[in-house]
């Protein structure tokens, strides 16, 4: 295994004292040189091997971490123990540019962080990761390594567009809101309705024991509350409706709107992108990818298609 250098790359150690090695420091001059000219970390490394040059004495294999840290040391600009072997201007614009990569590869905008916030798989309800690789490409996938891959590379763009597109789709269709539930619902079994008859026998005859009555009518109440279900969909879709009626188109995302209207974002291996609004309702617009058919999933209850800004809710017809 390769020894790790104690000197750092463009030194070496003569008569007691820190000296530039002659040949390294060409190779960090070609190195600086090379990727102001727009080459990669690995495209440099790769140079480097071919050069026959090695960064340690008993190794010529380059990795762009190494050609990073090279670009990175600020030992090159010189102090009290090394001397100077790259000109500050230089070393300067290097690290400018290797910031503003870093930053390129990492910004995401607000739009994305908050869609990311709430992207989970539709497959697993897994939550969804991003990525880039070493050209700056974005890519979505799921983060249960068990489940299936996308089926095609999902781009940022791609995503906020099929959001944005759903939610237009409800603010020129505000039919595509409604969930048809009730606020509290009651159905009686026929346990309820058994125990309706004996507390009617027992209260009809001639002799009544009050507080065996009593007690079977708080076991009725019981069962009868158990039988109650509520539901907070009918003022979560008024909030939408207060939200988004008489609001005008979106042509970019609104993050409060967004963030006010959207429980989560569902995303299927079929690059198919789906709106939960809090009510419950989903709003599906499926992405095509080189104009060829789209692609769709199965229904759910309370979903709606979007495509070219239209939407069908499988509870309220077409719009």
């Amino acid at each position: 295994m390769p020894k790790n250098r104690v000197i750092p790359f463009g030194y070496c150690m003569r008569n007691g004292e820190i000296t530039a090695e002659p040949r390294e420091v060409y190779a960090v001059g070609e190195i600086f040189s090379e990727y102001l000219k727009g080459g990669s970390l690995l495209q440099i490394a790769k140079l480097m091997e071919s050069e026959k040059i090695r960064y340690t004495a008993d190794s010529e294999k380059w990795n762009k971490n190494m050609v990073k840290r090279i670009i990175e040391n600020e030992k090159y600009l010189g102090n009290d123990k090394y001397p100077r072997i790259i000109d500050e201007n230089i070393f300067k614009q290097a690290n400018e540019k290797r910031v503003r990569k870093a930053a390129a590869l990492n910004l995401i905008c607000d739009d994305l962080k908050e869609i990311r916030r709430i992207a989970y798989c539709a497959e697993c309800g897994g939550k969804l990761f991003r990525k880039t690789n070493g050209k700056g490409r974005e890519y979505w996938n799921c983060s249960n390594q068990g489940c299936f891959k996308f089926e095609y590379r999902l781009t940022d763009q791609m995503i906020i567009g099929a959001v944005l597109t759903a939610m237009n789709s409800v603010i020129a269709n505000p039919n595509l809101l409604d969930t048809k539930d009730e606020i509290c619902t009651y159905k009686p079994t026929s346990s309820i309705l058994r125990q309706q008859n004996e507390i009617s026998r027992m209260t009809d005859s001639p002799q009544v024991d009050f507080e065996k009555v009593k007690a079977e009518i708080f076991r009725l109440a019981e069962m009868k509350y158990e039988r109650c279900t509520y539901s907070d969909k009918p003022q979560k879709t008024a909030e939408l409706v207060s939200l988004l009626e008489n609001h005008n188109q979106l042509n970019t995302l609104d993050i409060g709107l967004f963030k006010a209207c959207v429980s989560r974002v569902w995303i299927s291996r079929y690059c198919t992108v789906e709106v939960e609004l809090i009510n419950g309702v989903k709003i599906k617009n499926t992405t095509e990818k080189n104009n060829s058919a789209s692609i769709r999933r199965e229904n759910d209850e309370h979903s709606a298609e979007c495509n070219d800004n239209s939407c069908q809710n499988t509870d309220s017809g077409k719009s």
